[in-house]
């Protein structure tokens, strides 16, 4: 397997139907396999407006089955005719009541690799999530695809730094963070903890963000997607911050091994010594 993979992700603005957002992104995607690239992910909840904006029962409407819904089933074609890995993030109900915010990984021959289920739900003016879903129960998975070993972690998640650091330890060499987050609330935020979570953790991080205002609430998603190297440097530009845009870096994932015999905080840790972080 080469060092190089060529990734992608894609920052979009809200269509208004959840089939014309799905056509799109499969178009999307179908670029990025064209410039060569070998996985690719999507925004939070990428089928979907952001309902968090709001609470109303009829947002319930958007979740499906993962992995035998429409989106999810439709996402494996899609994989095996573009030969990518696919991060797909969508609202998943797994039975009455049971609902998550979820993340399919899908190899790119179209296999079902397993989801994250989002573990940190905000509940906040314009994200309110606890209303519509449980905090995830499956884990820290780490996949084994086709370009090496990925990880995910949702939006908020990203405050959080157990779960990026669980990530590291459970082999990622890549983390996709899907997200939905806007101007007024985290902005100053959003270049300071994904590239410092990369540097902790020694792996690349493709940081996603939605764009634009959409139809539930005044959120302004600013876009502003990127990837970032184990070093904390950005790979190429910041995407813009008002207009849909795909991007495809190359990440070389031999300098995962480089900077972490440099650095050696994995080396360093001392678990035996942590035992308070994780006391209520």
């Amino acid at each position: 397997m080469s060092d190089v993979v060529r990734a992608a992700l894609v920052q979009a603005t809200w269509t208004g139907d959840t089939e014309s957002m799905i056509a799109k992104h499969e178009e999307h995607a179908r670029e990025a396999a064209r410039q060569g690239a070998r996985v690719i992910g999507f925004q939070e909840v990428f089928n979907a407006p952001y309902f968090c904006q709001v609470q109303e029962p009829e947002h319930y409407r958007w979740a499906e089955l993962v992995p035998d819904g429409p989106t999810v089933r439709r996402m494996r074609e899609l994989a095996r005719e573009t030969g990518m890995v696919i991060v797909v993030p969508v609202f998943e109900v797994e039975s009455e009541g049971f609902h998550y915010n979820t993340a399919a990984v899908i190899d790119a021959d179209g296999t079902y690799l397993g989801k994250y289920r989002k573990h940190h739900i905000p509940q906040v003016k314009g994200f309110w999530e606890k209303y519509y879903f449980r905090p995830g129960n499956a884990g820290w998975p780490v996949f084994d695809t086709a370009v090496g070993k990925v990880g995910v972690y949702i939006c908020y998640d990203r405050h959080f730094p157990e779960g990026w650091r669980q990530l590291g330890l459970n082999g990622a060499q890549l983390v996709y963070n899907p997200s939905a987050t806007h101007r007024g609330l985290s902005s100053h935020l959003w270049q300071l903890e994904q590239p410092a979570a990369a540097v902790a953790n020694e792996y690349f991080v493709a940081a996603i963000n939605r764009v634009g205002v959409e139809e539930y609430g005044d959120n302004d998603f600013y876009g502003t997607s990127y990837f970032v190297d184990p070093r904390g440097r950005f790979v190429g530009d910041v995407a813009s911050d008002k207009e849909e845009e795909l991007v495809v870096r190359d990440l070389d994932f031999g300098l995962i091994g480089e900077v972490r015999r440099q650095w050696a905080f994995y080396r360093d840790r001392r678990p035996d010594a942590y035992d308070g972080l994780v006391k209520p």
